[in-house]
């Protein structure tokens, strides 16, 4: 996988979720036209899927590709983004902030092991790594300025105290060093990224909705691509309707809105559950983007996913054979739903009027 953040120039305003929505769109236009990608002297390296994440300050792009070698991902990663900001007029003036591999530790290791020859690499990764520093001595193009890292650091932290319906212990800090699993850094940068992934989340569910309103009647249907309802369970795409995405904002925005209120709240149905495990992802994507992703982070953002009922970091949430309709139904008579997420009367939502 490579990972390929995009940012417009330096000074521009932070995007607003009008203009978000636009360059998704217009990524997602070019990179749909694409099934491989033209590596070093003509080798075809494949594309096997995208995923494309707007943000105030920019894009972040992750291209999942099948490459002989890690540098050729790369370089054709980054040349074929340069090349595709340079031929879209609104996008011709940003640039590629960071651009790198991601491969998995045990894959490399298995290459490391069949290669032989004079000119194969060590097996041990640091020495590999210790080697390719010592050969280029300079700062790989593409990563993020210090500066700019650091900017965000402060911001996360400054967040941190909105999301008051987690202290930072449910990240694991703790005054107690003995009770102490993560510095308190660690947890505010985590839950600074909660809060920073909000307007992310309802922007995409906002635009997905615009998009299934285009080109429904479901997503089962439809050839749009979505950014969230995509990533709901597969099986039941041909209930997720323009109603349901309707109920899932409303939902989102009413989860999201308990999140910074001072009193502990957890998820009252299945759809926050999943509304809340998609903005962890977003607080994930957000502090890897800007190079804070530590392991420290990792474990804290697992921290307080650990400490959610139904446990969030799970692949598979246990939702079979649960209907769609009952998403919205409170798992207790003390859990709060909005009411028009409630209600699955879709021709009383819709109005007297509504055909």
């Amino acid at each position: 996988m490579v990972t390929v953040a995009m940012a417009p120039p330096k000074g521009a305003p932070e995007l607003d979720a009008l203009q978000r929505e636009g360059v998704v769109f217009l990524l997602r236009k070019g990179f749909d036209s694409l099934e491989a990608i033209e590596g070093p002297d003509g080798m075809e390296i494949d594309l096997m899927d995208d995923v494309i994440a707007a943000h105030p300050g920019g894009v972040l792009l992750k291209l999942f590709v099948d490459a002989p070698a890690l540098e050729f991902a790369e370089d054709a990663a980054r040349e074929v983004v340069a090349e595709l900001l340079e031929r879209t007029e609104p996008l011709a003036d940003w640039q590629i902030t960071r651009c790198a591999v991601e491969l998995n530790s045990e894959l490399l290791q298995e290459s490391l092991d069949a290669a032989d020859g004079p000119d194969a690499p060590p097996a041990d990764p640091a020495e590999r790594a210790r080697r390719h520093r010592a050969a280029e001595p300079a700062p790989a193009p593409g990563r993020l300025d210090p500066a700019e890292v650091e900017a965000m650091r402060s911001r996360l932290r400054a967040l941190a105290p909105l999301l008051a319906a987690f202290p930072l212990d449910r990240f694991g800090y703790s005054d107690d060093p003995g009770q102490r699993t993560v510095g308190r850094e660690a947890a505010e940068i985590a839950a600074g990224a909660l809060v920073f992934g909000i307007d992310l989340l309802v922007d995409e569910l906002f635009t997905d909705l615009a998009g299934l309103e285009d080109d429904g009647p479901t997503v089962a249907e439809s050839d749009a691509t979505f950014m969230l309802l995509d990533d709901l369970p597969p099986q039941f795409a041909d209930e997720y309707t323009v109603l349901f995405a309707r109920r899932l904002t409303v939902t989102a925005v009413t989860l999201t809105a308990r999140l910074t209120q001072p009193h502990p709240t957890r998820p009252t149905c299945v759809a926050e559950e999943l509304l809340l495990r998609f903005l962890l992802t977003q607080a994930e994507v957000t502090a890897d983007l800007y190079d804070l992703l530590t392991e420290e982070v990792s474990a804290a953002l697992e921290t307080f996913a650990d400490g959610i009922d139904g446990d969030l970091t799970e692949d598979d949430l246990d939702i079979d054979p649960t209907a769609v309709a009952d998403w919205f139904t409170p798992f207790d008579a003390e859990g709060f739903v909005h009411p028009y997420a409630a209600n699955d009367d879709e021709e009383s939502l819709q109005g007297p009027g509504a055909r």
